[in-house]
């Protein structure tokens, strides 16, 4: 794999995300409505496509939760096939700007209930109080105040602190030193500096981008074809934690037709040994690394 330049992801590759983002999904939905979801459905919504974000992975998750409640009748697998499903109808359109999978999708399954129900699961979906609680978990009591402004509604230390980094500095150095980087991330740009100083990897604002430089996110194409356009690249190798990650570049190659687009999959996220690598195969990965550092040997 010959490129020129090298995009990452931050979560589930730089650093582990599973005690922190993931666990606020889990945690917050718990705090807001009294039963939550566990760490394997949150797999099945990040393998589904189109939760780049995880507020919304947690608000399409209340959002089934708070279905099955009015009896929709169908599991939180099924729910999220549903949601690949709708996903891949786009794909097989060769759509990449269509708002396919992700918390569209999950708003068109629970539309399958009765008017009346259907409402009363609107009526008590709090995607605000849902984030707060969320942020107020994932960044602790000082860090929301700095950065979300007020006093949060729920008093935590910070599960941002717990974010074991899992790319070693010779790696940054090694990739630094051969190729352009650049950063694709879901993180707002402020938790996404946070994480990028704690792996010591520095990487100007025009060569990232994060949840505020863009409202369509990945799988969509636009911010990797961009950086490839930023570093005059011919071939561009992303890295990346999830299938979401390998459909981007799939998705950039279909887009554009001057460069060539690597994917490699992480197996250090929520898809892990040999059907984690598997996983990644069939979505269309060029290469399967066990974690960052073998990024090097490989390009």
């Amino acid at each position: 794999m010959q490129v020129d330049a090298v995009v990452l992801d931050i979560d589930g590759v730089l650093v582990d995300v599973a005690d922190s983002y993931r666990r606020a999904i889990i945690e917050s939905i718990d705090r807001v409505y009294g039963e939550t979801i566990d760490r394997e459905a949150v797999q099945s919504f990040k393998d589904a496509g189109g939760f780049n974000n995880d507020w919304e992975l947690t608000h399409a998750a209340a959002l089934f939760l708070l279905a099955r409640r009015e009896g929709i009748g169908i599991d939180v697998g099924t729910f999220t096939d549903r949601i690949a499903a709708d996903a891949a109808d786009a794909a097989d359109a060769n759509d990449a700007s269509t708002a396919a999978g992700g918390l569209a999708a999950a708003k068109r399954i629970v539309a399958d209930l009765p008017d009346d129900a259907l409402a009363r699961v609107y009526d008590r979906w709090d995607t605000d109080r849902l984030r707060d609680v969320f942020q107020s978990l994932y960044l602790g009591e000082e860090l929301y105040r700095e950065l979300e402004g007020g006093d949060p509604p729920v008093s935590a230390r910070g599960y941002i602190h717990d974010e074991p980094t899992l790319v070693h500095p010779e790696t940054i150095a090694n990739l630094t030193d051969r190729f352009d980087v650049g950063v694709l991330t879901g993180r707002p740009a402020a938790e996404a500096t946070i994480a990028l100083e704690r792996v010591g990897l520095d990487v100007p604002d025009d060569r990232r981008f994060t949840m505020d430089d863009w409202t369509a996110g990945k799988p969509h194409p636009r911010a990797l074809v961009i950086l490839a356009e930023r570093f005059d690249a011919d071939r561009v190798a992303f890295a990346g934690d999830t299938l979401d990650d390998v459909r981007t570049a799939r998705n950039a190659d279909r887009e554009d037709a001057i460069r060539v687009y690597g994917a490699v999959g992480v197996l250090t996220g929520g898809l892990t040994g040999e059907s984690g690598r598997r996983a990644f195969v069939d979505a269309g990965a060029d290469a399967v690394v066990d974690d960052v550092n073998e990024l090097p040997d490989l390009l």
